[in-house]
């Protein structure tokens, strides 16, 4: 197999590095790197070397990485879905209980009050002041039920909690996860109207951006608790803080600090913990190395954000071909001239697609030419051609 060379913007768990098989090398040119491991940096100024081949990115949020770009150029990026959904769950449950109690401020109200040489008779006087309910036998309603959603929908039934679910796009593997107690909302505003906490899991998308949003929260029922540990632009802050001091919104708790989201009235707002614990990092390394490795070695795709999942296992012929291409009209057409005329013997081909790209793998029976691949690139519609094998 070909040596590759991968570099990391941030520090990635040797969990994960450390399963790179022999001819793979961590460097510090990003120049000359086929692979690239990141977590948070942001990669809009980078400029992308020409050996660039896939970026994998430890966590499941893309918006650090210039997918359209990367996209136009042939490069394929990873995500590693579902590998912190566990870290990211408790943190979720700790914050629905910080909404029932004030926890955060009696412990504020401790410390404020730690020279007190009596603290403990002072204590038992002002403890009133932060009572707060159980959550056993309140609603929650959980918008979008992908890998934490689900999560945090199951941990909630066994806590007694009476959970409502809305996602209609929810896959079947998510579907057969899910308890069976948990309600199926077929409208938002059935969460909306009726449950005490609302916990929002879906993507940062056109479609959900500023969701929660005056229109959303006016149909929440009063005194209701909020939570955001899946984007901070999913919640228009502006509508947010105005439902927070009219008391409409009992409590806000977010995963996303900025400038007015920690000024606002009864929110908490914590410094994006959703997925930092040691486990978590972890899997995520895991999950973006053998993505990416896959990727190079056998020019498999699972779990890209921008070009199709397809999983050929290993080649067993001469050698294997990849083309990352536009989805459009004779692709195939021309991709099977090029080979019959150079007089190459495709074995097995595989084509699959996903909204404006497209992705072909062949393994084929006698060595591609220069000119034959050279012809395939300059293929009307073609983004990269490579030699996997």
């Amino acid at each position: 197999m070909k040596d590759r060379k991968i570099y990391c913007f941030n520090k990635i768990s040797p969990a994960g590095t450390g399963l790179f098989r022999e001819g793979y090398e961590l460097t510090e040119e990003l120049s000359e790197a086929h692979g690239i491991l990141v977590r948070s940096a942001n990669l809009f100024e980078v400029e992308m070397p020409e050996s660039l081949r896939a970026i994998a990115r430890a966590g499941a949020g893309v918006n650090n990485i210039p997918i359209d770009a990367c996209s136009e150029k042939g490069v394929v990026v990873f995500n590693t879905p579902g590998a912190n959904a566990n870290a990211v769950k408790e943190l979720v449950i700790a914050a629905l209980l910080m909404c029932a109690r004030d926890i955060t401020g009696g412990i504020k109200w401790v410390a404020d009050h730690s020279d007190d040489p009596d603290i403990a008779k002072t204590a038992e006087k002002a403890k009133k002041e932060f009572a707060g309910h159980e959550i056993k036998g309140r609603k929650l309603g959980v918008i979008g039920l992908g890998a934490i959603g689900v999560l945090v929908a199951n941990v909630a039934v066994s806590l007694g909690m009476e959970v409502y679910g809305y996602d209609p796009y929810i896959s079947i593997g998510s579907a057969w996860n899910l308890k069976r107690e948990v309600h199926h909302a077929e409208k938002l505003s059935e969460l909306y109207e009726d449950c005490d906490f609302i916990t929002v899991h879906v993507p940062s998308t056109p479609d959900t951006r500023g969701m929660i949003n005056k229109e959303a929260l006016g149909l929440m029922k009063d005194g209701v608790s909020v939570l955001n540990f899946a984007r901070a632009d999913l919640v228009n802050e502006a509508d947010m803080a105005e439902a927070l001091s009219a008391g409409k919104i009992h409590r806000y708790i977010t995963d996303f600090a900025d400038p007015m989201t920690v000024g606002m009235k009864n929110a908490i707002v914590i410094p994006h913990l959703g997925a930092s614990t040691e486990e978590s990092e972890e899997n995520c390394a895991v999950m973006a190395v053998k993505e990416i490795q896959d990727y190079l070695d056998n020019g498999n795709i699972t779990h890209s954000v921008n070009f199709p999942d397809l999983d050929a296992g290993v080649c067993h012929t001469e050698s294997r071909i990849a083309c990352l291409h536009l989805n459009i009209p004779n692709m195939l057409g021309q991709i099977t001239t090029v080979m019959g005329e150079e007089g190459i013997n495709i074995a097995t081909l595989y084509n699959k697609s996903r909204d404006k790209y497209a992705y072909t793998l062949m393994d084929i029976e006698n060595r591609i030419t220069d000119e034959a691949l050279l012809r395939l690139q300059q293929s009307k519609g073609m983004l990269r051609v490579r030699i996997v094998k």
